[in-house]
C-alpha cells in the first residue's frame, strides 16, 4: 500500500513533469521533497506528508495534519503549507529545466508503456485515429485524497473516466 503512515482522507495532489525525468533529476527531486517533508508545516502547526516520483514523470504528494477536525478542507493543510510544497516544485523545475504539465493535457501510456502528455485536440485526434481507445492507461491528476489514489482512480482504462465522454474513443478489444 501506498504511503501507509497516512489515512485514506490524506489531501493528496499530483504533479506531472513535461518530459521523464532523468535518474539524477528524480534523485534530487526525491532528496528535496524528503528534507521538505521532515519540517512541513500548515500556519505553525506540523504536517505529515510523503512523497514518491512515479514513472519519472509524477510527483505524488500526500499531506495530513494530525488532530485536524475532519471536516476542515485538506485535513487542515492549507494556503501557506501548500504554497511551500508547489515552492519546492517550481525552485526544481527552474534549476533542472523541467515544466509541469497543464491539467489540460492527457496523460496515458502508448503501446510501449510510456508515459506520453499531449493536448486534448491531440487526443482526441488519436482516438479518431484508433492510436487509443477504451483500454488506454490514462491518468486522472486531479484525485484528491490517497483513498482515491490506492483505489486505482489515478491510472486506469480511459473507459473508466471522465476520457470515456470527452473523447471518442473505441471501446476495448476483448
Amino acid at each position: 500500500m501506498l504511503f501507509p503512515d497516512l489515512p485514506g482522507s490524506a489531501r493528496l495532489w499530483v504533479y506531472a513533469a513535461d518530459r521523464p525525468l532523468t535518474d539524477d533529476e528524480k534523485e534530487t527531486l526525491t532528496r528535496r521533497l524528503e528534507d521538505f517533508l521532515a519540517g512541513w508545516q500548515s500556519h505553525g502547526r506540523p504536517v505529515e506528508g510523503a512523497a514518491e516520483v512515479r514513472d519519472r514523470r509524477f510527483v505524488l504528494l500526500a499531506a495530513h495534519r494530525p488532530g485536524a477536525p475532519a471536516e476542515e478542507a485538506n485535513e487542515g493543510v492549507s494556503g501557506c503549507g501548500i504554497d511551500a510544497s508547489v515552492h519546492v516544485l517550481e525552485s526544481f523545475a527552474e534549476e533542472t529545466d523541467v515544466g509541469w504539465t497543464s491539467s489540460l493535457d492527457v496523460l496515458y501510456r502508448d503501446a510501449g508503456g510510456n508515459v506520453q502528455s499531449v493536448s486534448r485536440p491531440a487526443f482526441a485526434g488519436k482516438a479518431e485515429a484508433g492510436a487509443v481507445d477504451g483500454a488506454t492507461p490514462v491518468f486522472d491528476l486531479s484525485v484528491e485524497t490517497l483513498a482515491d489514489l490506492r483505489a486505482g482512480r489515478f491510472e486506469h482504462p480511459a473507459e473508466q473516466g471522465w476520457h470515456a465522454e470527452a473523447f471518442p474513443l473505441a471501446p476495448a478489444a476483448t
